[in-house]
């Protein structure tokens, strides 16, 4: 029987450990031969035994499975090394076809109390990582796309956060990087289009290393019950969204954990106002917008605090 992406390629960023764990490992079961990206490089672990490193395990996971995958360690935040990235799926498998994009870290802190590294290092890694690695796919994918006179096949699955749909107050940072995403993922899904590139992005709610503290307040699953934070709640839809099935979908924002996948709607207007001689004064404003937000209800913001109420019924 022929899995759904025999045949395809596929990089994923962060994949050492938790949720990129899980994504590589499921591409790989749906016949992908992958490229295990983790920052860091082999050494010793904790107990002070020698170690391949985290990417390197989960590629040597996939293998004694019986799939392909080959590890990198690089750092997907610097341009060079997510170039090389990239090169080093098309030099192994002759080409890429899915870039899953995961790599990240947290540096929580109230915007009062930030410092500027804790700023920049979260900004630097989620959304400059992610613009690295899209930079070379996408220039992969129009070159071949050039040389066949038409579309070919690519898939970009980003990661977004319900902290940028929320707007986590603890995470600033985090939750600017996420929104950065998003807007990253809607051009680069118009951009790409006519190529036959698709470009999604997730937000995932994963209990993992990364996100142990986020979710501490979370009650822990009974023995033998999978955690509804569990990672393989998210990797099932990775694989959907880098399938040929997902060839409609493309600049859309999903929510997923625990059984649930919700599709996000786009902003919509909900109100205009339109000036009397064709430019605002301060006066006309206030009689316009304040009797408006009078009647909003209490701390409601343009951020959906509602998705954090999903749950399976």
């Amino acid at each position: 029987m022929l899995l759904p992406l025999e045949g395809l390629s596929a990089v994923v960023t962060g994949a050492g450990r938790g949720l990129g764990r899980a994504e590589a490992v499921e591409l790989a079961r749906l016949g992908a031969s992958v490229v295990v990206n983790d920052y860091g490089q082999p050494g010793r672990d904790g107990t002070g035994t020698a170690s391949a490193g985290p990417a390197e395990d989960v590629a040597a996971e996939i293998r004694d499975a019986g799939g392909k995958a080959v590890a990198h360690c690089g750092d997907v935040a610097d341009h060079a090394q997510a170039r090389a990235l990239v090169d080093l799926a098309v030099d192994t498998y002759g080409k890429l076809d899915v870039l899953v994009n995961n790599a990240g870290i947290l540096r929580d802190r109230m915007i009062f109390s930030m410092s500027e590294d804790e700023w920049d290092s979260v900004v630097r890694v989620h959304l400059k990582g992610h613009f690295n690695t899209v930079r070379f796919a996408s220039a992969h994918w129009r070159e071949r796309s050039k040389a066949a006179g038409g579309p070919v096949y690519g898939r970009i699955v980003n990661t977004s956060s319900e902290a940028f749909l929320a707007g986590s107050a603890g995470q600033p940072n985090y939750a600017a990087a996420k929104g950065g995403i998003v807007g990253l993922t809607t051009s680069t899904a118009l951009a790409l289009a006519k190529y036959g590139v698709t470009a999604n992005a997730i937000c995932p709610r994963a209990r993992t290393r990364m996100t142990s503290d986020v979710f501490a307040g979370f009650a822990e699953p009974a023995e033998g019950e999978l955690d509804p934070l569990a990672p393989e709640h998210v990797a099932p839809l990775v694989g959907y969204l880098a399938s040929p099935a997902a060839g409609r979908v493309n600049g859309q924002l999903l929510v997923v954990h625990g059984g649930i996948v919700a599709v996000m709607e786009r902003p919509r207007v909900a109100a205009t106002f339109r000036a009397t001689a064709g430019a605002f004064t301060a006066e006309e404003l206030d009689e316009a917008l304040t009797p408006h937000f009078a009647t909003r209800p209490d701390g409601e913001t343009f951020a959906a605090t509602e998705v954090l109420g999903l749950k399976r019924d």
